[in-house]
């Protein structure tokens, strides 16, 4: 019931996820990412523990794909759960159980990993990759330019309603947290409202870490 993109950015070393769904509110459970330890995606049958112990053991130095053989092999329900991760040096790994819905893949590329269930086709996940690392978009762009073509390639089995896009950098929150719970075109959606936070996004940032050197208050965007 689920699509999604997880990568790192070699220029910037930012990491992040775009995913969408059947389901609502997806990426409040599916996506997780840490600055400087990686991504996680647990999808199907969600169990967003995993999200938040597969950061905590890539925090702890291990890679994508330790962590993913960890979180297997501690979870008693590892044939409902897939997974894709992205460690901080950017390699990557992904599980699928034998209990996942429908047609499900997972595709790999350099510094990026894409994950599908109770898909179109299997080709879909192979789609974002490809268009992931053709894009010379900024990177949330490149996320939301892979997941746009997921959907075109098919996405699900049936009508997406939620999307979401996540990015983190240096500083401990993520500079990127956007997402669109329900909706009939979420993908659509999400891209319009990231075109509206980009241009501010730099401004946020500053204003977190030193606001005597952010640009003037009273300006839109403003809290």
């Amino acid at each position: 019931m689920t699509f999604s993109i997880s990568a790192r950015c070699p220029q910037t070393g930012m990491l992040g996820m775009a995913i969408s769904s059947s389901s609502p509110a997806v990426a409040a459970r599916c996506a997780h990412a840490e600055a400087g330890v990686g991504v996680v995606a647990s999808q199907n049958i969600t169990d967003p523990a995993l999200g938040i112990t597969g950061l905590a053991l890539m925090r702890q130095g291990k890679s994508a794909l330790q962590a993913r053989d960890e979180l297997v092999q501690s979870t008693p329900y590892a044939r409902f759960r897939q997974l894709a991760l992205v460690d901080s040096k950017g390699l990557t790994a992904g599980f699928s159980g034998s209990g996942i819905l429908g047609i499900h893949a997972v595709a790999e590329g350099e510094g990026c990993i894409a994950a599908g269930n109770l898909l179109a086709n299997d080709a879909v996940p192979a789609a974002m990759v490809a268009a992931f690392l053709a894009s010379r978009e900024p990177f949330p762009l490149r996320l939301l330019v892979a997941l746009d073509a997921g959907l075109a390639a098919g996405g699900e089995a049936g009508p997406v309603y939620s999307a979401g896009l996540k990015v983190v950098r240096e500083v401990s929150w993520p500079v990127v947290d956007l997402r669109v719970d329900w909706s009939e075109n979420p993908i659509q959606k999400l891209t319009q409202i990231w075109g509206v936070y980009a241009p501010q996004l730099e401004d946020y940032v500053r204003r977190a870490v030193n606001p005597e050197a952010a640009p003037s208050f009273g300006v839109p965007g403003d809290e």
